[in-house]
């Protein structure tokens, strides 16, 4: 549980208190009441609360000492940059970035989402029963969200189990999205990556330069097996295992189906694999309904010129009950999200201060005012 403590240097702010959470000091803005931890990451730390002004419950997450690696400072930019834009009911939605004391020197941030029970990752783990509803329900909501997400420009570039929240009532929100990217507009995106290898596109595995939104497509079709068989389809070692098991599973490919490959050293790994005739979807997965086999076969192609798009996923017969394509608007605007790699730590800090000003409207410059 969270434990009121006194501030460190027993001085008070106006407007904050303070809280003890697994062993970790939640200086927080006084209308939040926490509830308990209810999650640990390599950002930082996620407790439950309330906000009292609105009796909601919301999830605040802290990230601890947020510009000590530039790389993950600009990861926190980007997300609440793009989040301040995204209004769909199947991603994730930032409430509040609380205002820290210091414009110059502040260290923590302290951002508050709406609160969602669990993810899909632990269900997924779980003894729940999946059926084929719950299977088909949690898949419509994934490619909603992420039609929408495309339709603003956007690559989520990391969708993966433990990043699609869900409530009791199954509805799915996706989440974290540190290393989405958004088109440069010379029709390619950039390629620095570390996402999660389970769920990465043979064509991101292979170096390819030129990569676009069938990258998501590709998780999603993961994600998708791993709910049909409660395990990761392709739990990879390193990059070149992870290419064998794909190729274990589909088959060998045929030239024409990697002449996408624009590196002539990982079109030669392919090719010096030992041929395999691949395992049917259909085999692997005996209880599946048949339309799902069907789409999960479209998804998972090696080739991603020939890999099935969002919108004709959404349209396929496995998801024609759930699917009605005037309740589905795109975003209103393409969303840049070109921040300079190179930016150094006060800049970063400057650009973190005026995104939390959208939420703080009140706040004019300077320093909260302190009493003791």
């Amino acid at each position: 549980m969270a434990t009121p403590v006194e501030p460190p240097n027993g001085i008070h702010i106006r407007g904050k208190h303070y809280f003890s959470m697994w062993q970790t000091l939640f200086e927080i803005d006084t209308k939040y009441v926490p509830i308990k931890p209810i999650g640990r990451g390599a950002y930082g730390i996620v407790c439950s609360s309330i906000n009292r002004e609105t009796n909601e419950k919301v999830a605040i997450k802290k990230i601890h000492n947020a510009f000590e690696n530039r790389v993950d400072a600009l990861r926190t930019l980007r997300e609440i940059k793009l989040l301040r834009h995204l209004r769909h009911e199947n991603v994730i939605s930032l409430k509040d970035v609380m205002m820290p004391i210091h414009k110059k020197s502040f260290k923590d941030v302290y951002l508050v989402y709406e609160l969602m029970d669990t993810d899909l990752h632990q269900i997924i783990k779980s003894s729940q029963a999946l059926t084929n509803d719950h299977c088909q329900y949690f898949l419509f909501q994934l490619l909603r969200g992420l039609k929408y997400l495309h339709s603003a420009n956007i690559l989520h570039r990391d969708l993966k189990p433990g990043n699609l929240l869900i409530n009791a009532n199954c509805d799915l929100k996706i989440c974290d999205f540190g290393l989405a990217r958004t088109s440069n507009g010379k029709g390619q995106f950039m390629t620095e990556y570390v996402v999660t290898r389970w769920y990465r596109a043979p064509e991101l595995l292979l170096c390819c330069d030129n990569y676009g939104t069938s990258i998501d497509v590709w998780s999603v079709g993961c994600i998708f097996a791993e709910l049909l068989g409660r395990k990761p389809l392709f739990p990879g070692t390193e990059c070149l295992n992870q290419l064998k098991l794909i190729i274990n599973v589909l088959g060998s490919q045929r030239e024409e189906d990697i002449e996408f490959i624009d590196n002539p050293k990982a079109r030669k790994y392919i090719k010096s694999l030992p041929y395999s005739p691949g395992t049917p979807f259909s085999r692997l997965y005996p209880n599946a309904h048949p339309l799902a086999i069907d789409l999960l076969q479209k998804m998972l192609i090696f080739d991603p010129t020939k890999r099935i798009g969002v919108t004709e996923a959404l349209q396929h017969p496995y998801m024609a009950p759930l699917y009605d394509p005037a309740n589905n608007p795109p975003a209103q605007v393409p969303i840049d999200l070109d921040i300079d790699e190179d930016l150094g730590e006060d800049m970063i800090r400057e650009m973190m201060w005026m995104e939390m000003l959208h939420y703080h409207p009140e706040v004019v410059a300077g320093p909260m005012p302190v009493y003791s």
